[in-house]
């Protein structure tokens, strides 16, 4: 096959997002119908509407961060939107500081390196997301921060130390797919923060 690991891992990203979006779009229509007539209430049926909700997001996330992503332009009021229903569930706060419409390729980068911030904040923290032109920062903070040395500077070239694991996946996808964008990562790590550029 013809295909690059970046453009077999987007394949079966959007494949698997794909198939999952609309069973879990029809649970939750399932839920709002049995609010309507009246149905449970209480602490059960929030919790399953609460999961439902965030698994949703999960999903929606995960499209473009793995998916494939054109250089078509994706709004900030869809890209915020998606965010604040991510953050719902999770310990970590986003700011996407992008006031224009971005590329889907770009925002996918920035969506891969907020994933990478986010495994290095197991108690929580910020991540910042700025462009100037089309060079982007992604800055993520936390007062313990739990950063893999291994990983973080595995991240310009994708060649690492220790085999990645599942969990792992977007230290491994985020340099490929910006090389495949002529673009390079780098990445700087602290006691309190992170940074990723590209």
């Amino acid at each position: 096959m013809g295909d690059t690991n970046v453009n077999l891992a987007e394949l079966i990203g959007s494949r698997i997002c794909h198939d999952l979006i609309s069973p879990i779009g029809a649970i939750t229509n399932g839920l709002e119908l049995l609010e309507m007539v009246g149905g449970t209430q209480g602490p059960e049926m929030e919790l399953i509407t609460g999961s439902v909700g965030s698994a949703g997001a999960r999903i929606r996330f995960f499209r473009v961060a793995f998916g494939g992503a054109s250089d078509q332009p994706q709004g900030r009021s869809e890209v915020t939107d998606l965010l604040r229903d991510v953050e719902r569930a999770g310990r970590v706060r986003v700011h996407w500081n992008v006031t224009e419409a971005m590329p889907r390729n770009q925002i996918k980068l920035a969506f891969l390196a907020i994933m990478c911030c986010e495994s290095a904040m197991p108690m929580g923290g910020e991540v910042k997301i700025d462009s100037v032109g089309d060079k982007w920062t992604v800055t993520g903070t936390a007062d313990r921060m739990n950063v893999d040395p291994d990983l973080w500077k595995g991240l310009p070239t994708g060649t690492f130390a220790n085999k990645v694991t599942p969990a792992q996946v977007q230290f491994a996808l985020l340099p490929q797919t910006a090389a495949a964008q002529g673009r390079r990562v780098s990445a700087e790590t602290g006691a309190t923060r992170v940074v990723l550029r590209f």
